[in-house]
């Protein structure tokens, strides 16, 4: 069980090296998500969720949680943008792995939702900042009930 942090706590624990990236990717999700995912720490990480205000369902494997939807995680070589809408909208991964191409010039490092940001120098801020504003929480909601109720 991860300890309970305060989100002013866990952007005072980033490395001097990642902190402006950090940063950058705080600010673009708060200004880029669609009205209604909420700014919490989650899992450690500095995460955007469906309240239970609007979901009170909950997360199904941690029912006392909000609804994950996005995250940021400071991990030992890289930080991680974990966006649940990838692993779960197909369109949106085609998407996304096309587009990014146009946007860095490495290759697209990810796994099922982390996109992997190994160069601060090369995050593609305006791929991302797009990629936040495709998903309502009403949306990833009806995403994910249909998942998960098969």
């Amino acid at each position: 069980m991860t300890k309970s942090i305060t989100i002013d706590q866990w952007l005072h624990d980033i490395p001097g090296d990642r902190k402006e990236a950090v940063d950058n990717l705080r600010q673009l999700c708060k200004n880029n998500l669609p009205e209604g995912f909420e700014e919490c720490i989650n899992y450690n990480m500095l995460s955007y969720v469906v309240p239970k205000s609007i979901y009170p369902e909950g997360y199904h494997c941690t029912p006392d949680l909000p609804l994950p939807f996005l995250s940021i995680g400071n991990q030992k070589k890289h930080i991680g943008f974990y966006h649940m809408g990838i692993y779960a909208m197909p369109e949106l991964m085609q998407w996304f792995t096309s587009e990014y191409p146009k946007h860095s010039k490495y290759k697209l490092d990810m796994g099922k939702s982390c996109i992997r940001l190994k160069r601060m120098d090369d995050i593609p801020y305006d791929l991302l900042a797009e990629l936040c504003r495709k998903v309502s929480p009403r949306e990833w909601i009806a995403t994910y009930e249909a998942a998960i109720k098969r």
